[in-house]
């Protein structure tokens, strides 16, 4: 099999708000597995949590800004425009039907994440749209037993050119630079009247200021 998929990558998340953890990760995926581009897919009502305080247009919006001047990097919205719980698959299909034969797709989530895959809206179906990339950070563990773990080692490749090799599949566990920033602590420092500053970008946190997010 030749190269042949230019490959999408999708990842998820309240982005509550978005911060240089998010950014600084999906910019190291764009360069580190040749990515056509990043999408970054605000969840509007997130199916295994509350739903966050900001609203979704906000968080969205939000998004939007942060990525204006990175052509790697693109803000999708869909799922604020789809009624009921904001389920990845449903996403994944309607992004793999719009862009066709010429791309693949892939995933992105963290090895937390994936412990609990098996709770996920029709997560067997997963493979069958996309390749899933686990972002491995310091400490990162996967699961050694069960079915998320048989899962796992039936399906996981050590070679990125999979993903360019066929349109779905496969999963890839990358390390990256690890920047430890939380959106919890974001809120909690703008809630007690304290700087925010260098740990999101300025248009966003001038956008939190306008809105008068978080207060």
């Amino acid at each position: 099999m030749s190269d042949q998929f230019a490959p999408v990558g999708v990842l998820g998340g309240t982005f509550n708000p978005v911060h240089y953890g998010h950014l600084r990760s999906a910019l190291e995926l764009v360069e580190c597995l040749q990515l056509d581009h990043l999408r970054l897919m605000p969840c509007a009502i997130p199916p295994h949590r509350a739903a966050p305080d900001c609203p979704a247009h906000d968080r969205a919006a939000m998004v939007e800004l942060a990525v204006a001047d990175e052509p790697g990097l693109h803000c999708d919205d869909r799922e604020l425009h789809r009624s009921g719980p904001s389920y990845t698959i449903d996403s994944l299909e309607a992004l793999r039907a719009e862009l066709g034969d010429r791309h693949s797709l892939c995933l992105v989530m963290g090895c937390d994440a994936v412990r609990k895959i098996d709770t996920w809206h029709r997560w067997e179906e997963l493979l069958s749209v996309a390749h899933i990339v686990l972002l491995a950070r310091p400490g990162w563990q996967l699961p050694d037993a069960g079915l998320v773990a048989d899962w796992l080692a039936e399906n996981r490749r050590s070679d990125r050119s999979w993903i360019r090799r066929q349109r779905h599949g496969t999963i890839l566990v990358e390390e990256l630079r690890p920047l430890a920033i939380s959106a919890t602590e974001i809120r909690h420092l703008l809630q007690a009247g304290r700087s925010a500053r260098y740990l999101l970008p300025d248009r966003v946190l001038d956008y939190i200021e306008q809105q008068q997010l978080y207060r």
